[in-house]
C-alpha cells in the first residue's frame, strides 16, 4: 500500500537523525533556515521603524513614543505567519541543495551495497532549482485567487497544490542521481499519485511554524527511501 510505504520511508528518515552525517546536514539546514528568517525579520522590523519613526501622533492621545516598539513586536507573529508560505519555496530550494548529502547518508546506512554515484552537476541542479522555484511561485500566485474565493478550503488547496509540486520535484532530484533525467521522468509519471500523496504529507507540517524547520531535510531523506522502494518494485 502506498501510504504504508510513504510512512515507513518517513520513519526511517526520522530514525536516522542521530547519524553523524545526517545530523550534520540537518543542523546545517536548520542554521541556514533560521538565519534566513532572522534576516527577513530584521529587514521587516527595520522597514516598520523606518515607516513609522520613533514617535507618532494619535487622535485624542497626542504624541506617543511606543508605536514603533509595538509594531516591532507585533511583526513577530506576522513573520511566523509568513513563514508558512515562505517555507514552501525554501523547502524546495533546500531539498535541491542538500539532497546529495542526505541521499548519500541514507544510502550508506540502508543501501550500503550500492555503488557511489557522481550525482547531478551543480550548475544543472541550480538551473533545475531555479526553474522549479519559478513554477512554484507562479502556481501559488495563481492559487491566491482560490484562497480568497474559497477561504475555508484554502489550507487544503495549499497542501494539495504544494504537495503535488514538492512531491514531483523531490522525487525527480532523488531519482536523477541514480537513473538520469529521462528515466526519472518516466518513474515520476508512473507513480504520480504516490508522489503527490507523499508531497502532501510533507507540505502539511511545512504550514506549522517551528516544526517546518526540520521538514526539508526529512523530506529529502524520505524521498530517497521512496525512490529506492519504487525502483525495487519496478525491477520485480
Amino acid at each position: 500500500m502506498a501510504l504504508g510505504m510513504i510512512l515507513s520511508s518517513f520513519f526511517k528518515a526520522l530514525g536516522q537523525i542521530g547519524d553523524p552525517a545526517f545530523r550534520r546536514v540537518l543542523l546545517l539546514g536548520l542554521g541556514l533556515t533560521v538565519g534566513l528568517f532572522v534576516a527577513l525579520y530584521a529587514v521587516l522590523v527595520w522597514l516598520l521603524n523606518w515607516l513609522v519613526g520613533d514617535s507618532a501622533t494619535l487622535p485624542l492621545i497626542g504624541e506617543v513614543h511606543w508605536v514603533d516598539n509595538v509594531l516591532s513586536w507585533g511583526s513577530l507573529p506576522l513573520m511566523l505567519l509568513l513563514s508558512v508560505v515562505l517555507m514552501v519555496p525554501v523547502a524546495s530550494a533546500f531539498v535541491g541543495m542538500f539532497l546529495e548529502d542526505v541521499a548519500q547518508a541514507v544510502e550508506d546506512k540502508h543501501f550500503p551495497q550500492l555503488p557511489r554515484v557522481p550525482g547531478v552537476p551543480f550548475l544543472e541542479g541550480l538551473r533545475d532549482a531555479l526553474n522549479f522555484l519559478g513554477i512554484m511561485i507562479a502556481a501559488n500566485l495563481v492559487a491566491l485567487v482560490l484562497y480568497l474565493l474559497l477561504a475555508p478550503a484554502a489550507p487544503f488547496i495549499f497542501w494539495a497544490l504544494n504537495g503535488y509540486l514538492l512531491g514531483m520535484e523531490a522525487f525527480m532530484v532523488a531519482a536523477m542521481r541514480r537513473v538520469g533525467r529521462a528515466e526519472a521522468k518516466k518513474m515520476r509519471a508512473r507513480h504520480r499519485l504516490t508522489l503527490w500523496a507523499a508531497g502532501t504529507l510533507m507540505a502539511i507540517p511545512l504550514s506549522i511554524p517551528v516544526m517546518n524547520l526540520v521538514v526539508p531535510i526529512l523530506g529529502a531523506a524520505t524521498f530517497t527511501h521512496i525512490y529506492h522502494k519504487l525502483a525495487a518494485k519496478t525491477r520485480n
